[in-house]
């Protein structure tokens, strides 16, 4: 993942002479405003969660079982980031290749495996595995693609890489798990990994000239796009965004939304709850403003604009010294800054609906521990950071 450019060599030569190890400086290079908000987020999604699969409304989640496997996503989750978080470097970028590969032979595997939840999802995602359940591939090849990126883009930055050379690289790197999402078909999935590139690129350094050709190209590509990149299910979805009204099925998610988020008041809703389709996931945001009202809204997009503003900051500031780390930790925190917004914006009539879930609080196993995966490559970064300032000062 990471180039082994001479910041890096000099970080790891520096550390070793002065007896640090990020194993003895782990609690004190830990940057907690990372960590903490997320936990917050976490607990909050398991009582929001722990609400609506008791009530049974607007949710299939079979309770109590779906609950508990939810809390041992959770405990999976945070033990693998603490794991990525005592991982040196080398072995980080290690992980990243592996990781990447491994997402690919499993979208590949999606197409074979014959399991399907396309008549509940619109889509051919997921792969069921024997007593650990379901699993979505995607959600760790965006991980993979970010990491790879990252080198690609370092290397292009220091000149060790021509243009044209990790232009194709970029390409294939990004372009083939693409391809085999979106022909899954999921759309969200494959917009939120276009969004994630283009961030990337746009911080690594590119012209206007480029950015307004491929927006142009984008428009020109709209008949193509909502012809065979669109599900039925996805048109209905933005006609209905687009002309509220116009397919009264289609506008019952929303519709039923902005119920349950008005009934919330100021401290949440004691009453009858609001059936809300898919409450436990893609509509959680809804069920925050029934069960805790305008506080726990405001909780929750305090939280949101905690964890992204600090994440960004860690990320300029890993750019000076390792472009690749910087670059990283932009496509990670790219992807989850989209789920926000667009989980939320949906909610309340804003964007479109789409199938993307709140990171750390939506139930789904393979997201949460996707999440803090990239939770734990996030903290490694920052610890890198601290602990070269903590060199520094020695």
């Amino acid at each position: 993942m990471f180039s082994s450019s001479n910041s890096e060599d000099n970080f790891s030569l520096r550390r070793s002479g002065t007896g640090l190890s990020r194993a003895a400086t782990f609690f004190s290079v830990m940057d907690y405003w990372i960590l903490v908000p997320v936990l917050i987020l976490v607990l909050i999604g398991l009582f929001v969660l722990q609400s609506v699969a008791s009530d049974g409304i607007g949710t299939t989640l079979n309770y109590p079982s779906g609950f508990y496997r939810q809390i041992g996503a959770v405990l999976l989750g945070l033990a693998l980031a603490m794991l990525i978080c005592l991982m040196e470097l080398p072995t980080l970028r290690l992980f990243g290749t592996i990781l990447y590969f491994v997402s690919l032979l499993l979208l590949i595997y999606v197409k074979v495996d014959g399991y399907s939840l396309r008549s509940i999802t619109g889509a051919d995602s997921w792969i069921r595995f024997p007593v650990l359940g379901s699993f979505q591939p995607s959600e760790l090849a965006k991980i993979g693609i970010a990491m790879m990126l990252a080198t690609t883009l370092s290397e292009m930055k220091s000149g060790a890489r021509n243009y044209l050379d990790g232009s194709i690289r970029i390409a294939l790197i990004s372009g083939i798990p693409l391809f085999l999402i979106m022909t899954e078909p999921d759309f969200g999935t494959s917009m939120t990994i276009v969004f994630m590139v283009a961030v990337m690129i746009f911080v690594w350094g590119i012209r206007w000239r480029y950015v307004f050709m491929v927006v142009s190209a984008f428009f020109i590509a709209l008949p193509l796009i909502w012809n065979y990149g669109l599900s039925a299910v996805g048109q209905k979805r933005i006609l209905t965004f687009l002309f509220p009204g116009h397919d009264k099925r289609a506008s019952y998610h929303i519709s039923q939304s902005l119920a349950a988020v008005s009934s919330g008041g100021i401290v949440g809703s004691s009453g009858k709850p609001v059936n809300v389709p898919v409450k436990e996931s893609d509509f959680i945001f809804a069920a925050i403003a029934e069960y805790m009202g305008l506080i726990g809204v405001i909780a929750v997009i305090s939280l949101v604009t905690i964890f992204v503003t600090r994440t960004l900051i860690v990320s300029f500031s890993a750019v000076k010294d390792n472009p690749a780390q910087g670059y990283t930790i932009t496509g990670l925190i790219s992807i989850m800054a989209i789920h926000y917004i667009e989980n939320m914006g949906m909610t309340v009539g804003l964007l479109p609906i789409t199938g993307i879930p709140l990171p750390f609080v939506s139930h789904g196993g393979s997201a949460m521990i996707s999440n803090f995966i990239s939770l734990g490559i996030i903290l490694n970064i920052s610890m890198n950071q601290r602990m070269l300032r903590l060199q520094s000062n020695l």
